[in-house]
């Protein structure tokens, strides 16, 4: 009972805040680019703003595939994400959403995942340091809780290390090395070139190993997990606004990777390519 009072909180704060008469706010950089469930990775070290006004942002996905960290999460269907960000002196609250409009799994509920992200930010230089807490919240397996600390340095590639810690039933490590490059077009928009490349350790049994027919083995999972490579267009319109259409490659590091991904995903796969567009507002 506990746990869908939490979850209907969640869906109603990121359902509300959507209609946040947002010009209040008065803010027009961009918040920490927190995106979680979607790979959950850190916000972007470089954006982090310390301001003396509070901030907000806020984006839509629609992508052909939900994809976290190698697994598909979805099959055959368009997938929603909405997410909402507002931040102050470093300090960032995320919503983040995931719905399905043909679900098969999480008991046939399209709207499977809520995620809250607590963040705190701070650059020295050219070092940013962000820490921070990620509850999942979800439809049909036991919620999810992490904690997560990234260094990120200013120079070629930006290269970005997160380290995740997993505290509830699945307990364990997931290390997260991002790099990425932006080329600046014309009319201020951009072309984006992402490659993250991560580690998984399991610290219990609820995650292990998987045999190249599809059945667990009583080992434990330790070793290079997934892999993920990515082109988005940022294009800016009013002053306030960009839409991304964005590809995505998702794929496994080693072959103890592989069956695993394979075994989890709906799909079957231990490979997806996926894609869709994001449109942003930041106030």
């Amino acid at each position: 009972m506990k746990t869908k009072i939490i979850k209907m909180v969640l869906t109603l704060l990121l359902l509300s805040v959507a209609f946040i008469p947002w010009s209040a706010f008065g803010a027009e950089e961009k918040v920490a680019d927190i995106t979680p469930g979607t790979g959950t990775d850190a916000a972007k070290l470089d954006k982090v703003e310390e301001t003396d006004r509070p901030e907000l942002s806020a984006d839509v996905s629609f992508l052909s595939q939900y994809i976290w960290r190698g697994y598909g999460l979805s099959k055959d269907s368009l997938v929603i994400q909405p997410s909402i960000t507002a931040g102050f002196k470093g300090f960032a609250l995320n919503l983040w959403g995931n719905l399905d409009t043909d679900n098969e799994a999480y008991n046939g509920s399209k709207w499977n995942e809520t995620d809250l992200t607590f963040s705190y930010g701070h650059s020295f230089g050219i070092v940013g340091l962000e820490t921070g807490y990620i509850y999942y919240a979800l439809d049909g397996i036991d919620d999810s809780k992490e904690f997560y600390l990234s260094a990120g340095v200013d120079v070629l590639l930006a290269p970005t290390l997160t380290v995740y810690r997993e505290v509830s039933t699945l307990q364990g490590w997931y290390v997260h090395l991002g790099l990425s490059h932006s080329f600046e077009l014309p009319y201020e928009m951009s072309l984006d070139l992402g490659a993250t490349f991560a580690y998984y350790g399991s610290d219990n049994d609820n995650m292990v190993e998987y045999r190249t027919d599809g059945t667990a083995t009583h080992e434990r999972f330790s070793g290079l997990h997934d892999g993920l490579l990515s082109v988005s267009w940022a294009i800016p319109f009013y002053k306030y606004f960009t839409v991304t259409p964005s590809i995505a490659w998702a794929f496994p590091l080693s072959n103890s990777a592989s069956n695993e991904m394979a075994a989890l995903s709906l799909d079957g796969r231990s490979n997806h390519v996926f894609g869709g567009v994001t449109l942003s507002m930041a106030f």
